[in-house]
């Protein structure tokens, strides 16, 4: 199946998609939940925490109350934001991919849960900042912070009159539910952290980043 050539705006998730956040983040929902007692000693246990917002993370998979999710949040934040926000490597292809599409003449925009603070920080660190024409992140207060709010705020911050030339490309349900709310298409990757039965409502699917460029074959 090939892309529709008339996207225009490709909307690209950040954790799992363009970069592999796993050691950090399983580092940092460690060092929050020790401060409830609570120690995990598979960090692939805590994958599912990758992607979708924190507070939603804490409240499904360990019961905690909104006000101790809120908190857990705070405790993650400790730890991610000196340390765990570097121990993160990107996927190989990201920029080459990024960089066609610029010379493709498309928009390039960022969607991600994570906050603005440190969604710029990981782009600048890895020199993927350059090639971004907006970022959409999640507020560090949390009122936005599921996928589909920051895909609407992009689109609106943007004026983007027409969502068919919008493209949501990310690695978990959440991106794909978002998308589709949000009224826009969807590719799920399959290099992250999503398995491809999760994904499987998106409108493609790419096996590696070189994929989700338009002349490509899924």
């Amino acid at each position: 199946m090939k892309y529709n050539r008339n996207y225009e705006y490709f909307l690209f998730d950040l954790d799992g998609t363009l970069t592999d956040p796993g050691l950090g983040i399983t580092n940092s929902v460690m060092h929050a939940l020790k401060k409830y007692g609570i120690d995990v000693p598979d960090r692939e246990k805590l994958y599912p925490f990758i992607g979708p917002p924190l507070i939603d993370s804490f409240m499904k998979y360990y019961g905690f109350s909104h006000e101790e999710a809120v908190k857990g949040v705070e405790y993650y934040r400790e730890y991610f934001r000196d340390r765990g926000i570097f121990e993160n490597t990107m996927y190989d292809g990201i920029p080459k991919v990024l960089e066609k599409l610029k010379t493709m003449g498309k928009k390039i925009v960022l969607c991600t849960s994570k906050p603005d603070e440190f969604a710029v920080t990981i782009l600048k660190h890895f020199d993927l900042y350059q090639f971004f024409d907006f970022i959409g992140a999640a507020t560090m207060n949390e009122e936005r912070t599921k996928k589909v709010e920051v895909i609407n705020y992009a689109i609106e911050e943007l004026g983007i009159r027409d969502r068919a030339t919008v493209l949501m490309i990310g690695d978990r349900d959440q991106d794909i539910q978002g998308a589709k709310e949000a009224g826009v298409d969807s590719v799920g990757v399959l290099y992250g952290y999503g398995s491809r039965e999760e994904l499987q409502k998106a409108c493609y699917l790419a096996k590696t980043p070189e994929e989700i460029l338009p002349e490509q074959e899924i």
